[in-house]
């Protein structure tokens, strides 16, 4: 959506703020002996009691065959993202996992991620983590008011290249406000200059994926949760901004 009113953005920044505070709770219930499932409960008690609702709680797009069933996606190592909580998954020490979550407050949605270590990761998971976050960072730092969605994913892919990782390239960000996903596309690979043009107001979610391998992906069975081919592991940084004049507001800081 494009923001043109003060009542909307402040809604946004709501929204924004009930995400973050959410993700920073759950980040410090992820230890080695936790289900995925426990996350998610926690997850929903957050959010509903900050009075927003989960945006992907029974979220349902187009080509799916069935709506997602939890609030949190929790994907663990060769998981890239949208994997169903589960009592059967159980975190150990040194897993890399990644928390997806969407908010609505009063239909206004944001959609934000982090990825974690379970304990100490190992140096090749420090620095798939580190250059998955410092991507965000490269491709926030492209967007003002007249850039252009080519922008961004020229500036994550750079980042991935410098260190020799996997681009996700099926996945990225995308505009959001009024639901939890809409258009454009914001991809992590493009070309400075090209692509949507990017105006004051457009609200966005910008969101690199990296693997250690090539970057191929496939989708499991249960129709959501997409994994590596070569079963490398991912990692997934997402923020929700406001476009500006000048540069960004974000409105999911962590």
């Amino acid at each position: 959506m494009i923001a043109t009113t003060q009542e909307e953005i402040e809604h946004l920044r709501m929204s924004g703020k009930i995400l973050s505070d959410v993700l920073t709770a759950l980040a410090g219930l992820v230890r080695a002996g936790t289900t995925t499932a426990a996350l998610d409960l926690a997850a929903e008690k957050i959010i509903r009691e900050r009075g927003g609702v989960p945006a992907f709680l029974n979220y349902k797009p187009s080509g799916a065959k069935h709506p997602f069933p939890a609030a949190l996606c929790v994907s663990v190592n060769d998981q890239v993202v949208h994997s169903i909580p589960s009592e059967e998954t159980i975190l150990k020490s040194g897993d890399i996992v990644s928390l997806d979550l969407g908010v609505n407050y009063q239909g206004f949605f944001s959609d934000s991620a982090i990825t974690v270590c379970v304990g100490e990761c190992d140096e090749a998971g420090k620095k798939l983590i580190n250059a998955t976050r410092e991507a965000l960072a490269a491709g926030l730092a492209t967007i003002r008011h007249g850039a252009h969605v080519g922008d961004v994913g020229a500036a994550v892919a750079a980042v991935a290249a410098r260190n020799k990782l996997g681009v996700v390239e099926e996945l990225g960000g995308h505009a959001l406000g009024k639901a939890v996903h809409e258009k454009p596309f914001i991809g992590n690979v493009g070309t400075a200059g090209q692509g949507e043009e990017l105006v004051e107001g457009h609200v966005l979610a910008i969101e690199p994926i990296f693997a250690e391998g090539l970057g191929d992906i496939v989708l499991d069975a249960d129709g959501w949760t997409y994994r590596t081919c070569d079963r490398s592991r991912a990692a997934h940084f997402e923020q929700t901004i406001l476009v500006t004049k000048t540069g960004i507001e974000i409105l999911t800081p962590f």
